[in-house]
């Protein structure tokens, strides 16, 4: 169930939000557990007893780890090797036995076709986190099952993240705080996100998808002019930017609604002026996983033979890269920033006073080029869209489409661009230094212009059947 739907819209959420609070405080974990279950089911009616395994097992072992001390290491071992062997066969089973096929020939290997469950790359790293947080002795383990289930199936963070560790919300799980501004807080941001997903993620998939799509007929057959390339490629950028962070936006608005606190997940990463920046920026949750329980494990940088920081860093771009997706597209756009972020490294390019405009166009062009790698869905599409962007396939320079694209969602382009720029603090500071009538009628007319936003979007919803959403593959 997409969040930017018609059913949670004007039916789970409502239902839900009226059962919990009409609820005794005592049974309000209940009520969002079973929440959080149904939510799963809807859309994943099998894969929901994979989830209510992941609850036990994990429940299970942090209880074991903490009891029985001495056999921490093995039952850790234990733990990853179940959660990652279940992530293996549902994601990369199929990718496995298709490229030893390659290898090996048709004789013996059967074909493997498993659909992905929904979500399964987040709620495991979340399990995860919180075993090894026990076993680091970082976190105190939770003995009631029902608290841990619901840790790692509440519904607003289950399918498309933030990754959030049981250190952030632990408290807020047994006790939360309610409060009207709290809630209203929480719809207003959760509008945001919507926004951000059906208003602009959704106009910028309209143009990306209609311009790669193009792209798989050949150069042969279908000439795609360079100005048409790159407004693909800028589109594309934009599109997952408000596609995943609109959908943060969500949950965080949704925690609120329900008293949790979650962390940010992006913090306006098309301002960076390095790769690395950028990195720090986007994906928080991700990054900080990958991190705190692979990259400083392994030695992280604060090693005295660099070779082993390269090889830190490259282990982990490469399972970056495998996170996202069972395909040598996502494992070679994973190596494209190691490179990246190796080489800014080596050459301390963030120390560099070059101008800013100069690094950020400079990690702009990184970044974009990163995503015509990771939109493509073959080496084949790379090479062609690459090509296009250069004009390399006798595919000419001027497009008259490209104008149209502009020309129809000019609108969109403006707001879009803007929203990626830090308006949000520089609106803050405005208001603060307003006086007090002016700041009472703004909190008058913030909500009213909310709601007014929510229209627009059902409408939109309504009226569009196009809503897509790009980390549901993941």
């Amino acid at each position: 169930m997409l969040f930017s739907s018609i059913p949670f819209l004007y039916y789970f959420l409502p239902l839900v939000l009226a059962a919990y609070f009409v609820t005794p405080a005592r049974f309000r974990n209940g009520v969002l557990l079973f929440s959080s279950l149904f939510f799963y089911a809807w859309g994943e009616p099998k894969n929901v007893l994979l989830l209510i395994g992941s609850c036990v097992l994990n429940w299970g072992i942090a209880l074991a780890i903490s009891r029985w001390r001495r056999y921490g290491k093995l039952l850790l071992v234990l733990d990853c090797a179940a959660n990652l062997g279940v992530l293996f066969v549902f994601k990369y089973l199929g990718f496995a036995v298709t490229n030893l096929k390659a290898v090996l020939g048709d004789s013996f290997l059967p074909q493997v076709d498993i659909a992905l469950p929904i979500g399964i790359s987040f709620f495991t790293f979340q399990a995860l986190s919180y075993v090894i947080d026990v076993y680091r002795d970082t976190v105190r383990v939770q003995k009631n099952p029902f608290y841990v289930a619901l840790y790692i199936a509440l519904f607003p963070q289950l399918v498309a993240g933030p990754i959030v560790r049981y250190s952030t919300v632990a408290e807020e799980i047994r006790n939360r705080v309610h409060s009207w501004e709290l809630l209203s807080e929480g719809a207003c941001r959760f509008v945001q996100g919507l926004a951000k997903k059906l208003l602009l993620a959704n106009t910028f998939a309209v143009v990306a998808d209609n311009i790669y799509s193009l792209t798989e007929a050949g150069h042969q057959l279908v000439k795609i002019p360079v100005t048409l390339a790159w407004l693909g490629s800028f589109a594309y950028t934009l599109q997952i930017f408000f596609d995943f962070s609109g959908y943060s936006d969500m949950a965080i608005g949704l925690g609120k609604m329900f008293g949790f606190h979650f962390e940010e997940n992006f913090n306006y990463p098309y301002i960076s002026k390095s790769v690395s920046e950028f990195w720090r920026r986007w994906h928080i949750s991700l990054s900080t996983w990958f991190r705190e329980y692979v990259y400083f494990p392994l030695g992280g940088s604060r090693v005295e033979n660099k070779d082993k920081m390269v090889r830190n860093l490259l282990v982990v771009w490469l399972l970056t890269g495998l996170w996202h997706g069972a395909n040598w597209t996502f494992v070679f756009w994973g190596l494209f920033n190691f490179v990246c972020l190796l080489l800014e490294r080596l050459f301390l390019f963030e120390k560099w006073k070059a101008h800013p405009v100069w690094k950020h166009l400079y990690t702009m062009l990184m970044v974009n080029f990163g995503w015509v790698l990771f939109r493509s869905e073959s080496f084949y599409q790379f090479q062609e869209y690459l090509g296009n962007m250069f004009g390399l396939n006798g595919n000419g320079f001027f497009s008259g489409q490209a104008l149209m694209f502009l020309q129809e969602y000019a609108v969109y382009w403006v707001i879009g661009i803007l929203l990626c720029l830090p308006a949000a603090g520089w609106l803050k500071k405005k208001l603060a230094s307003l006086p007090k009538l002016s700041k009472t009628s703004f909190a008058v007319v913030y909500p009213v212009g909310m709601a007014g936003l929510f229209f627009v979007c059902v409408t939109y919803l309504v009226r569009s059947g196009y809503n897509p959403f790009i980390y549901f593959n993941f």
